[in-house]
């Protein structure tokens, strides 16, 4: 992500990293050569993805080989769920909705949205944006 917010390809406006899958609230600004910005993220996180578990874990890598002919393995699902956010009123509930996730009794993993590192949660509450990728949705 840090790199398509330094290359100017993205803007993001909230996220949260959750044990199985993420949350992100951004704008497409241009296309990384001829690849979309969410394609070159997901490339990029799939081979990270995968060099890691071989290094890492090898049996776990498992759960992720893939039955089609043109990938061994699959990180990501291949369509997903893309909300598009015409108001600031539904970018509102849907930021609030992704930084609840942490503390969601399904999941547990803090008391307050703000208080997990892996959400941009405390950006809003504090200004600090400690992995310096976020952009204030009204600026």
């Amino acid at each position: 992500m840090k790199f398509l917010v330094d290359q100017k390809l993205i803007e993001i406006y909230g996220y949260v990293i959750m044990p199985n899958h993420i949350h992100l609230i951004w704008n497409m600004l241009k296309l990384n050569g001829k690849e979309s910005p969410a394609a070159s993220f997901t490339k990029f996180t799939a081979h990270e993805f995968r060099k890691y578990f071989l290094v890492n874990n090898p049996i776990l890598i498992n759960q992720y080989r893939s039955q089609k002919n043109d990938r061994t393995f699959q990180f990501w699902k291949r369509d997903p769920l893309a909300i598009p956010l015409s108001r600031e009123s539904i970018l509102i509930q849907k930021l609030d909705y992704i930084h609840d996730n942490p503390i969601k009794e399904k999941w547990n993993l803090c008391t307050h949205p703000e208080d997990y590192e892996w959400s941009s949660a405390n950006f809003y509450e504090t200004g600090i944006d400690q992995f310096k990728i976020l952009t204030h949705f009204r600026d």
